[in-house]
């Protein structure tokens, strides 16, 4: 590995966690924090209750502000929610998580076709293209892009995260609870605040790139060494962080999309955002 010093053994350490063995990596440019912080992530699920300073949320909000926007529509809003009996009520939506309860700060990410179809009704515009799956998928993805600047924002003031996807367990009653109107749906959760010292998080080994990193056309047969060996990583992994999954990593992913009752409380999900507002024509 060839980096600008002094940040070969830091990056060099970071590269070896993210993919869970040496990763031999030749870098012309200079190693920055941005990539320290990146390479950095891991999930969070055990906080201090201490409170964080103030102007954090605005200051995470406008990192996430500043991620991209299809045609600068920036069709995604967001929720904090800091009361704890908010929180309690929350987590207990999205499967009893108990970190939801401990993070001071609880983010709940929308995408939000409310606010356009507003604006344009208020001016006589015709808006029937919002009533399109297009533009659902446009605004969970602006919702996701902007949920991960705000993440990385944190992390960059040494504060931890970690993603909520079951704040979609229970839709209908997450709208409820935060008051959405039609055409708003709750893309998953954010927790926020200081990391447990006395519960470090690892962080997680993600697949070798020769599984995700396609050069010109993609290859499937061509994953399969690199699976089998991040098959080895994980149980590994599991091992070390005395983590009781059955089976390797192929087996565990394959159990969570075996069937619709794998999907939890989620395989209904086309039809509750017709309930919330949403034609998807």
């Amino acid at each position: 590995m060839t980096f600008t010093a002094p940040a070969p053994t830091t990056a060099a350490n970071l590269l070896r966690d993210r993919y869970g063995t040496a990763f031999d990596l030749s870098l012309e440019a200079p190693w920055n924090s941005s990539l320290t912080t990146l390479l950095s992530h891991r999930s969070v699920r055990s906080y201090l209750s201490k409170p964080l300073p103030s102007g954090t949320l605005e200051t995470l909000i406008a990192a996430a502000q500043s991620a991209s926007t299809s045609s600068n529509l920036q069709t995604w809003s967001v929720v904090a929610i800091e009361d704890p009996e908010r929180k309690d009520r929350l987590a207990q939506l999205a499967g009893n998580q108990a970190h939801i309860r401990q993070a001071p700060l609880f983010l709940v990410w929308l995408a939000d076709l409310a606010r356009p179809t507003h604006i344009a009704a208020q001016r006589g515009f015709a808006h029937d293209g919002l009533n399109y799956l297009e533009m659902f998928l446009m605004s969970a993805i602006d919702a996701t892009l902007a949920a991960q600047n705000a993440a990385v924002a944190a992390e960059s003031l040494d504060l931890g995260t970690v993603y909520i996807g079951g704040i979609r367990n229970q839709p209908v009653a997450v709208a409820a609870e935060l008051g959405l109107p039609k055409q708003v749906f709750a893309v998953f959760g954010l927790c926020v605040g200081y990391p447990d010292p006395a519960k470090p998080a690892a962080i997680k080994p993600r697949l070798p790139q020769a599984a995700v990193l396609h050069r010109e056309t993609y290859n499937l047969e061509a994953q399969d060494a690199a699976i089998a060996h991040y098959n080895e990583l994980m149980a590994a992994f599991y091992d070390q962080q005395n983590m009781k999954v059955e089976g390797d990593w192929t087996q565990h992913s394959s159990d969570r999309v075996a069937s619709a009752e794998s999907l939890r409380n989620r395989a209904h999900l086309h039809d509750i955002l017709h309930q919330l507002g949403f034609e998807l024509r």
